[in-house]
Protein backbone atom coordinates (compact mmCIF):
# COMPACT_ATOMS: atom_id res chain seq x y z
CA UNK A 1 0.00 0.00 0.00
CA UNK A 2 1.14 3.10 -0.82
CA UNK A 3 1.90 5.81 1.54
CA UNK A 4 -0.60 8.70 0.26
CA UNK A 5 -3.28 5.86 -0.01
CA UNK A 6 -2.65 4.39 3.79
CA UNK A 7 -3.20 8.44 4.85
CA UNK A 8 -5.96 8.79 3.08
CA UNK A 9 -7.56 5.53 4.58
CA UNK A 10 -6.72 6.50 8.03
CA UNK A 11 -7.46 9.64 7.92
CA UNK A 12 -11.03 8.64 6.90
CA UNK A 13 -10.93 5.66 9.59
CA UNK A 14 -10.21 8.94 12.46
CA UNK A 15 -13.30 10.43 11.01
CA UNK A 16 -15.35 7.76 11.94
CA UNK A 17 -13.86 6.95 15.26
CA UNK A 18 -14.19 10.79 16.05
CA UNK A 19 -17.87 10.25 14.73
CA UNK A 20 -18.55 7.39 17.19
CA UNK A 21 -17.45 9.73 19.96
CA UNK A 22 -19.64 12.34 18.50
CA UNK A 23 -23.22 10.24 17.90
CA UNK A 24 -22.72 8.83 21.38
CA UNK A 25 -22.32 12.00 23.06
CA UNK A 26 -25.46 13.83 20.95
CA UNK A 27 -27.76 10.69 22.23
CA UNK A 28 -26.66 10.42 25.49
CA UNK A 29 -26.97 14.66 26.07
CA UNK A 30 -29.46 15.15 23.80
CA UNK A 31 -32.33 12.43 23.89
CA UNK A 32 -33.58 9.99 26.25
CA UNK A 33 -32.02 7.13 25.00
CA UNK A 34 -30.59 5.10 27.69
CA UNK A 35 -26.53 3.99 27.46
CA UNK A 36 -27.45 0.62 27.40
CA UNK A 37 -30.16 0.40 24.52
CA UNK A 38 -27.60 3.19 22.61
CA UNK A 39 -24.80 -0.09 22.85
CA UNK A 40 -26.92 -2.70 21.72
CA UNK A 41 -28.50 -0.55 18.90
CA UNK A 42 -25.03 -0.09 17.68
CA UNK A 43 -23.78 -3.07 17.90
CA UNK A 44 -26.72 -4.54 16.15
CA UNK A 45 -26.88 -2.17 13.52
CA UNK A 46 -22.89 -2.57 12.85
CA UNK A 47 -23.31 -6.16 12.93
CA UNK A 48 -26.62 -6.06 10.35
CA UNK A 49 -25.19 -4.00 7.95
CA UNK A 50 -21.79 -6.14 8.21
CA UNK A 51 -23.76 -9.30 7.79
CA UNK A 52 -25.53 -7.86 4.51
CA UNK A 53 -22.19 -6.72 3.11
CA UNK A 54 -20.73 -10.22 3.37
CA UNK A 55 -23.71 -11.83 2.22
CA UNK A 56 -24.12 -9.80 -1.02
CA UNK A 57 -20.03 -10.83 -1.32
CA UNK A 58 -20.72 -13.81 -0.88
CA UNK A 59 -18.45 -14.56 2.10
CA UNK A 60 -18.87 -16.53 5.09
CA UNK A 61 -19.50 -13.98 7.91
CA UNK A 62 -18.39 -16.15 10.89
CA UNK A 63 -14.60 -17.60 9.50
CA UNK A 64 -12.33 -14.58 10.78
CA UNK A 65 -13.30 -13.85 13.81
CA UNK A 66 -12.60 -14.72 17.52
CA UNK A 67 -14.79 -14.54 20.61
CA UNK A 68 -11.65 -12.60 22.17
CA UNK A 69 -11.72 -9.99 20.02
CA UNK A 70 -15.86 -9.95 20.12
CA UNK A 71 -16.04 -9.66 23.46
CA UNK A 72 -13.44 -6.76 23.73
CA UNK A 73 -15.62 -5.00 21.09
CA UNK A 74 -18.78 -5.17 23.63
CA UNK A 75 -16.44 -3.81 26.57
CA UNK A 76 -15.44 -1.23 24.48
CA UNK A 77 -18.88 -0.45 23.32
CA UNK A 78 -21.19 -0.81 26.61
CA UNK A 79 -18.23 0.97 28.72
CA UNK A 80 -18.34 3.89 26.17
CA UNK A 81 -22.05 4.47 26.53
CA UNK A 82 -22.09 4.48 30.03
CA UNK A 83 -19.39 6.56 30.41
CA UNK A 84 -20.35 9.48 28.24
CA UNK A 85 -23.48 9.98 30.21
CA UNK A 86 -21.85 12.55 31.72
CA UNK A 87 -18.38 13.38 30.19
CA UNK A 88 -17.92 16.27 27.25
CA UNK A 89 -17.02 14.98 24.03
CA UNK A 90 -13.36 16.46 23.95
CA UNK A 91 -12.25 14.76 26.84
CA UNK A 92 -14.13 11.37 26.79
CA UNK A 93 -12.17 11.30 23.79
CA UNK A 94 -8.87 11.92 25.27
CA UNK A 95 -9.68 9.79 28.07
CA UNK A 96 -10.33 7.15 25.55
CA UNK A 97 -7.61 7.60 23.81
CA UNK A 98 -5.40 8.17 26.02
CA UNK A 99 -6.16 4.54 27.26
CA UNK A 100 -5.73 3.10 23.81
CA UNK A 101 -2.23 4.72 23.29
CA UNK A 102 -0.93 3.29 26.78
CA UNK A 103 -2.28 -0.22 26.27
CA UNK A 104 -0.36 -0.60 22.46
CA UNK A 105 2.95 1.31 23.48
CA UNK A 106 3.29 -0.98 26.10
CA UNK A 107 2.21 -4.52 23.56
CA UNK A 108 4.25 -2.93 21.09
CA UNK A 109 7.22 -2.37 23.68
CA UNK A 110 6.65 -6.18 24.88
CA UNK A 111 6.65 -7.25 21.06
CA UNK A 112 10.45 -5.17 20.82
CA UNK A 113 8.82 -2.26 18.88
CA UNK A 114 11.19 1.08 19.74
CA UNK A 115 10.26 4.63 18.59
CA UNK A 116 13.50 6.58 17.25
CA UNK A 117 13.83 10.13 18.50
CA UNK A 118 12.29 11.77 16.41
CA UNK A 119 9.21 10.16 16.50
CA UNK A 120 9.52 10.07 20.67
CA UNK A 121 9.28 13.92 19.95
CA UNK A 122 6.61 13.67 17.46
CA UNK A 123 4.93 11.42 20.34
CA UNK A 124 5.49 14.06 23.15
CA UNK A 125 4.03 17.09 20.91
CA UNK A 126 0.77 14.91 19.98
CA UNK A 127 0.17 14.14 23.69
CA UNK A 128 0.88 18.03 25.10
CA UNK A 129 -1.59 19.25 22.23
CA UNK A 130 -4.40 16.52 23.46
CA UNK A 131 -3.59 18.22 27.00
CA UNK A 132 -4.29 21.88 25.65
CA UNK A 133 -7.22 20.89 23.77
CA UNK A 134 -9.30 19.19 26.89
CA UNK A 135 -7.60 20.33 30.00
CA UNK A 136 -8.73 23.87 30.36
CA UNK A 137 -12.30 24.56 31.55
CA UNK A 138 -13.62 21.32 32.24
CA UNK A 139 -15.41 20.08 34.60
CA UNK A 140 -13.27 16.73 36.33
CA UNK A 141 -16.03 13.69 35.52
CA UNK A 142 -17.30 11.26 38.05
CA UNK A 143 -15.22 8.61 39.31
CA UNK A 144 -17.18 6.23 38.00
CA UNK A 145 -17.76 7.39 34.83
CA UNK A 146 -13.67 8.04 34.60
CA UNK A 147 -12.87 4.62 34.97
CA UNK A 148 -15.09 3.60 32.60
CA UNK A 149 -13.99 5.65 29.46
CA UNK A 150 -10.43 3.84 30.63
CA UNK A 151 -12.08 0.37 30.41
CA UNK A 152 -13.15 1.40 27.27
CA UNK A 153 -10.10 2.13 26.00
CA UNK A 154 -8.20 -0.28 27.23
CA UNK A 155 -10.52 -2.84 25.67
CA UNK A 156 -10.62 -0.70 22.04
CA UNK A 157 -6.82 -1.54 22.25
CA UNK A 158 -7.08 -4.74 23.16
CA UNK A 159 -9.75 -5.13 19.88
CA UNK A 160 -6.76 -2.91 17.72
CA UNK A 161 -4.07 -5.53 19.12
CA UNK A 162 -5.66 -8.68 18.59
CA UNK A 163 -6.83 -7.14 14.53
CA UNK A 164 -3.35 -7.36 13.56
CA UNK A 165 -2.38 -9.87 10.84
CA UNK A 166 -6.47 -10.26 9.86
CA UNK A 167 -5.91 -11.46 6.00
CA UNK A 168 -9.53 -9.99 5.55
CA UNK A 169 -10.04 -7.48 7.69
CA UNK A 170 -13.92 -6.90 6.45
CA UNK A 171 -14.63 -10.55 7.14
CA UNK A 172 -12.97 -10.38 10.33
CA UNK A 173 -14.68 -7.41 11.46
CA UNK A 174 -18.24 -8.93 10.11
CA UNK A 175 -17.23 -11.92 12.67
CA UNK A 176 -16.62 -10.03 15.56
CA UNK A 177 -19.35 -7.91 15.43
CA UNK A 178 -21.82 -10.75 14.84
CA UNK A 179 -20.14 -12.87 17.59
CA UNK A 180 -21.03 -9.21 19.91
CA UNK A 181 -24.61 -9.18 18.72
CA UNK A 182 -26.01 -11.79 21.09
CA UNK A 183 -23.88 -9.69 24.29
CA UNK A 184 -26.01 -6.70 23.28
CA UNK A 185 -29.27 -8.27 23.29
CA UNK A 186 -28.43 -10.31 26.36
CA UNK A 187 -27.57 -6.65 27.98
CA UNK A 188 -30.86 -5.14 26.73
CA UNK A 189 -32.55 -7.94 28.48
CA UNK A 190 -30.83 -7.51 31.75
CA UNK A 191 -31.70 -3.56 31.44
CA UNK A 192 -34.98 -4.13 30.77
CA UNK A 193 -36.37 -2.30 33.68
CA UNK A 194 -34.31 0.64 33.02
CA UNK A 195 -34.98 0.27 28.95
CA UNK A 196 -35.83 4.11 27.99
CA UNK A 197 -35.90 4.00 23.75
CA UNK A 198 -36.02 7.58 21.85
CA UNK A 199 -36.49 8.04 18.13
CA UNK A 200 -33.71 10.49 17.74
CA UNK A 201 -31.17 8.87 20.26
CA UNK A 202 -31.94 5.09 18.46
CA UNK A 203 -31.06 7.12 15.32
CA UNK A 204 -27.75 8.34 16.48
CA UNK A 205 -27.06 4.85 17.47
CA UNK A 206 -27.94 3.42 14.26
CA UNK A 207 -25.74 5.69 12.32
CA UNK A 208 -23.14 5.28 14.87
CA UNK A 209 -23.43 1.13 14.12
CA UNK A 210 -24.09 1.26 10.34
CA UNK A 211 -22.05 3.99 8.96
CA UNK A 212 -19.30 5.29 11.58
CA UNK A 213 -18.46 1.83 13.13
CA UNK A 214 -18.85 -1.19 10.65
CA UNK A 215 -16.71 0.87 7.72
CA UNK A 216 -14.51 2.47 9.97
CA UNK A 217 -13.67 -0.92 11.68
CA UNK A 218 -13.17 -2.52 8.67
CA UNK A 219 -10.55 0.57 7.31
CA UNK A 220 -9.01 0.28 10.86
CA UNK A 221 -8.34 -3.40 10.90
CA UNK A 222 -6.62 -2.53 7.23
CA UNK A 223 -4.90 -0.30 8.02
CA UNK A 224 -3.37 -1.57 11.10
CA UNK A 225 -1.22 -4.28 8.84
CA UNK A 226 0.91 -1.33 6.96
CA UNK A 227 1.76 -0.03 11.02
CA UNK A 228 3.53 -0.73 13.60
CA UNK A 229 1.78 -0.63 16.95
CA UNK A 230 3.34 2.10 18.63
CA UNK A 231 2.73 4.43 14.70
CA UNK A 232 -0.93 2.94 15.11
CA UNK A 233 -1.41 4.03 18.44
CA UNK A 234 -0.31 7.44 17.96
CA UNK A 235 -2.28 8.20 14.88
CA UNK A 236 -5.68 7.33 16.90
CA UNK A 237 -4.23 11.10 19.39
CA UNK A 238 -6.06 13.04 16.20
CA UNK A 239 -9.46 11.07 16.95
CA UNK A 240 -10.06 13.59 20.00
CA UNK A 241 -8.95 16.93 17.58
CA UNK A 242 -11.29 15.46 15.14
CA UNK A 243 -14.58 14.90 17.61
CA UNK A 244 -13.04 18.42 19.03
CA UNK A 245 -14.05 20.16 15.45
CA UNK A 246 -17.10 18.21 14.97
CA UNK A 247 -18.08 19.92 18.61
CA UNK A 248 -17.75 23.23 17.23
CA UNK A 249 -19.67 22.16 13.58
CA UNK A 250 -22.23 20.77 15.44
CA UNK A 251 -22.87 21.32 18.84
CA UNK A 252 -21.96 25.03 19.02
CA UNK A 253 -18.83 24.89 20.83
CA UNK A 254 -16.54 27.91 20.86
CA UNK A 255 -13.22 27.85 18.29
CA UNK A 256 -10.09 28.63 21.11
CA UNK A 257 -6.94 29.46 20.89
CA UNK A 258 -6.19 26.50 22.38
CA UNK A 259 -7.75 24.67 20.08
CA UNK A 260 -5.72 26.20 17.31
CA UNK A 261 -2.45 25.41 19.45
CA UNK A 262 -3.17 21.91 20.21
CA UNK A 263 -4.00 21.00 16.69
CA UNK A 264 -0.69 22.06 15.22
CA UNK A 265 0.83 19.95 18.33
CA UNK A 266 -1.27 17.36 17.51
CA UNK A 267 -1.23 16.93 13.62
CA UNK A 268 2.65 17.99 13.18
CA UNK A 269 3.05 15.10 16.40
CA UNK A 270 1.51 12.74 14.39
CA UNK A 271 3.30 13.94 10.90
CA UNK A 272 6.60 12.97 12.65
CA UNK A 273 6.04 9.48 14.19
CA UNK A 274 4.29 8.37 10.73
CA UNK A 275 7.18 10.16 8.14
CA UNK A 276 10.30 8.96 10.57
CA UNK A 277 11.08 5.26 11.28
CA UNK A 278 9.53 2.16 10.47
CA UNK A 279 6.12 1.94 10.35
Amino acid sequence: MTRLRLAVLTTLTMIAFAGNSLFCRMALKETAIDAASFASVRLLSGAAMLWLVMSWQKQAPLAHGNWRSATALFIYAVALSFAYRSIDTGAGALMLFGAVQATMLIAGFIAGERMTRIQTAGFVSAMAGLVILVVPGIEAPSVLDSILMLASGIAWGVYSMLGRGQSNPAAATADNFLRAAPMAVALSLFALPWLHLDAQGVLYAALSGAVTSAPGYVLWYRVLQHMRAMTASTVQLSAPLLAAIAGILLLGEALTRDLLVSSVLILGGILLVLRYGKH
